[in-house]
Formats: structure tokens, sequence, C-alpha cells
């Protein structure tokens, strides 16, 4: 199982945009854990991350929260501005499949 980490300010956002993509990752036969998060949240939960996905909304702290993400050899991305509208899952789910090396893992 993957585990992927959405980070937002406070969490709530990503929450939205997390149980989204469970959905399409289930229709896909995708065994994703997705867990949204607030930048307080990182530090705890990098350490078992697959792949961090950041909000839009904290590009101007993309730097950082990369370098973070770098020390526990996590691949990052910078969610797309429309990652919150309706497609906005089906894109994110994209995203962390160019993130991992081999792609998401499959449900057997």
């Amino acid at each position: 199982m993957d585990s992927i980490v959405i980070v937002c300010g406070a969490g709530a956002s990503s929450s939205f945009l997390a149980n989204r993509m469970r959905g399409i990752a289930r229709d896909r036969g995708l065994d994703l854990r997705v867990t949204a998060a607030s930048t307080d949240d990182l530090a705890a939960l990098l350490p078992g991350a697959s792949a961090l996905l950041v909000g839009p909304h904290l590009a101007t702290g993309y730097h950082d929260i990369a370098v973070r993400a770098a020390e526990h050899g996590v691949p990052v991305a910078l969610l797309p501005e429309t990652a919150f509208a309706p497609a906005g899952a089906e894109q994110a789910v994209d995203l962390v499949g160019s993130l991992l090396p081999v792609g998401p893992t499959h449900v057997a």
C-alpha cells in the first residue's frame, strides 16, 4: 500500500481532496492510503509517506516543505490550482502515479 500525504495550511481543504482521491483510487483498483494533514503534522507523517502532495496555496513555502520531504526520501509535488475543483482529485491521483517510481500499487 502506498501512503500519500496531502498537506495544506490547516488540513481542512486537503481532507475533502483526500476523501475524493480515496474513491478514485478504489475505482481504479489502486491500493492508496491518502491522509490529509496540516503543515504541523508533517514531522510525524513524512517518515512513513510514499509521496507528498502540497496544496497550491502553500506555493510560497513549497521549497521548505520539499526540503523536509527530501530528508525522508519522499517525492513531493505542488498540486495545481485546480486541485480542489471537481476534477482535481483525478489530477491528484494521476500526479501520484508520476511521483512513485513504479506507479501506485494495485489491489490484488
